[in-house]
């Protein structure tokens, strides 16, 4: 069996399974595009991100994730569904308790809080291309109209406030955001169009004076983020 689709809270969830597995677990927590149906995950719709999966596979890696409600923007709610998403593979599956996390664009939102919750089960870290920031994120978009009422609508259906009330939370959420939690956290950029190189601007912002500092690549590159991900992961895996 490669691969088994099963729900927790109405929400569809997938787990790879590889052909010589390490007892090492990788939780996969999508950008916006991100969605895990029935049958099928955006991770291995898409030819790149296919590609990494084959790669971290082939190194014996399970790898899991979940629909997480769609563009959840790190609301709690999915939060609380990626914990319980943990704790069913954990009981599930022959897994070390200790997971590794690959957070995509928005999904970093959800992986700093579950590095709250749930610090001491994450044995390491990768934010690819992340929005580390809510508020950041959102004042970026503000003077792209049409992308700001769009974001504007899923926030407040993802957090299940009105307008006013999502506006006036994040403008009080801190300017800095913080990482340190004694996890290996690794941020990778790939330098890709306009919004991306605004992004990547906003770090040095974002973690303050923090020690944390972001690897950027080139577009051409991206075929080598399977073997930069089993890098970084290997180098935290010899206490088990």
């Amino acid at each position: 069996m490669e691969n088994r689709n099963f729900q927790i809270d109405t929400q569809w969830n997938i787990v790879y399974y590889p052909e010589k597995p390490t007892g090492f677990g990788i939780l996969i927590i999508g950008d916006e595009r991100h969605f895990v149906d029935e049958s099928k995950c955006f991770w291995t719709q898409n030819e790149g991100k296919a590609a990494i999966i084959h790669e971290l596979k082939e190194q014996g890696y399970t790898i899991f994730s979940s629909n997480l409600y769609g563009r959840n923007w790190g609301s709690d709610q999915a939060v609380e569904l990626a914990v319980k998403l943990y704790h069913y593979m954990i009981r599930h599956e022959i897994l070390n308790d200790k997971i590794h996390i690959l957070a995509e664009g928005m999904g970093a939102l959800v992986a700093i809080k579950l590095l709250e919750k749930m610090g001491d089960h994450i044995r390491s870290v990768i934010l690819l291309n992340p929005i580390l920031s809510l508020k950041h994120h959102l004042e970026m978009e503000r003077e792209h109209k049409f992308f700001y009422k769009k974001l504007i609508r899923e926030l407040t259906c993802a957090y299940q406030l009105d307008q006013n009330s999502l506006e006036t939370a994040i403008a009080n959420m801190d300017d800095h955001i913080q990482l340190d939690f004694g996890v290996p956290i690794k941020i990778i950029h790939v330098l890709a169009g306009g919004k991306s190189y605004n992004q990547s601007k906003q770090y040095k912002k974002i973690l303050g004076s923090s020690n944390f500092h972001p690897t950027f690549i080139l577009p051409e590159k991206k075929p080598q983020l399977g073997k930069i991900h089993i890098n970084f992961y290997t180098q935290h895996e010899s206490v088990l």
